[in-house]
């Protein structure tokens, strides 16, 4: 009864080892039937190896890669022609460098690590390693299993990059609100010292120059306070209010805000819409004015001696792209990757929250942002809008 209950691919063991058992007693026609056998078994462990999303590899003590399913090859960037010859090492260099592997004598039986990869492409993955040999006096042998954990590595960094910023917007926040609240302490006090010099019985010219004072500090406090109301708006993270929104009068309207700084800095702009279909996005007007302002202000100050900007706008079958090209300084390749990190910034007086906010605009835009940047030459921003349809295609359907 026990034999009946044991698995299928457990009575072909049996059977097979009873078959080698007696290998010497086999004539030609039960050694071609032993060889036939050997041929599915090993067949059927292939496929359904081939069917497991994890790779599997296994190497021999200088890493030379002696089988691997489908998704190991995949993972290693493994050519079929090259399981017996390639070595794992040389093909992926950073797994080496990981499991420290210098051979069996050297080698724990079992190791377990999260590797970065860069080759065939940049991933994480989870390794095991186990020694699989079967008899001591045998080669040793190992089998490696991969599973790939790139998304999940993902989902957990942006779910903490997600908190970080939240934590920042919050600080950010109440600072301008403590910042707020004295400026409107300061208004209300100036105002009545406003209306007390109006009521002095003296000359107008002996008061004339403290009312021009009072004057010039009340012009200053109002400007804070919409410095400060812009601030709060482009921070705050807030659902945009999507409707189809033209870029060229985006554009406009935020160049005539900065038309006196640009002169001031002797800065020249230009702006070319490169296609002859309107570059119309679903966008909330305010949140894409404030992108823009991010965007050129950046261009404007990376030029301390005058310049150029150019703004060009254009259109293929699926996305709007808005392009803003500055002959400034440049950014450093390694700074490029940080320039979207909360505080990071290059500038002496800057603050590091600019693109921080683009490239939260541009994700609840369903947008993205590219950056080509050449030190001493200038910066390329690269504003990438899905069509109106594009993006409704890109939505889940509705039940």
């Amino acid at each position: 009864m026990a034999a009946k209950k044991s698995s299928g691919a457990g009575r072909r063991v049996s059977s097979i080892e009873r078959i080698l058992g007696r290998l010497d007693d086999l004539d030609s026609a039960n050694l071609t039937i032993l060889v036939q056998r050997l041929a599915r078994e090993r067949g059927l462990f292939e496929m359904l190896f081939d069917t497991i999303d994890e790779g599997i590899l296994v190497i021999d003590s200088t890493g030379t890669i002696e089988y691997a399913n489908r998704a190991g090859m995949r993972m290693v960037g493994l050519r079929g022609n090259e399981t017996g010859s390639a070595i794992l090492w040389k093909l992926v260099p950073d797994l080496a460098r990981t499991l420290d592997f210098f051979g069996e004598d050297n080698l724990a039986p079992n190791i377990a690590r999260d590797a970065e990869i860069f080759y065939p492409e940049h991933r994480w993955l989870r390794l095991q390693l186990s020694r699989i040999s079967l008899q001591s006096t045998e080669p040793a042998r190992f089998v490696v299993i991969l599973r790939d954990i790139t998304a999940d590595r993902e989902s957990t960094e942006e779910m903490i990059e997600s908190e970080r910023v939240n934590s920042i917007f919050t600080l950010a926040a109440s600072v301008a609100h403590e910042i707020g609240n004295p400026l409107n302490s300061m208004k209300i006090h100036l105002e009545l010292i406003r209306r007390k010099l109006a009521k002095l019985d003296v000359p107008a010219e002996n008061t004339k120059s403290l009312k021009n004072s009072v004057g010039i500090c009340l012009e200053e406090i109002s400007r804070l306070d919409d410095i400060l109301k812009n601030f709060l708006g482009a921070i705050r993270p807030q659902k945009p209010d999507l409707v189809k929104t033209n870029l060229v009068e985006i554009v406009i309207d935020v160049l005539g805000v900065q038309k006196v700084e640009l002169e001031n800095r002797n800065i020249r702009c230009s702006m070319i819409q490169a296609s002859k279909e309107l570059p119309v996005v679903l966008g909330d007007e305010s949140q894409l004015k404030q992108l823009v302002f991010n965007v050129t202000k950046n261009a404007m100050e990376a030029m301390q001696d005058g310049g150029s900007i150019a703004i060009e706008l254009y259109c293929d079958e699926e996305f709007v792209y808005l392009r803003v090209k500055d002959s400034g300084c440049g950014i450093n390749r390694d700074d490029i990757s940080k320039i979207y990190e909360p505080f990071f910034t290059t500038k002496n007086n800057g603050h590091g929250l600019g693109m921080m906010i683009v490239m939260r605009i541009m994700r609840e835009h369903g947008g993205q942002v590219g950056i080509d940047s050449t030190p001493g030459a200038g910066t390329t921003v690269t504003l990438q809008f899905p069509k109106p349809g594009a993006r409704a295609r890109m939505l889940p359907p509705t039940k």
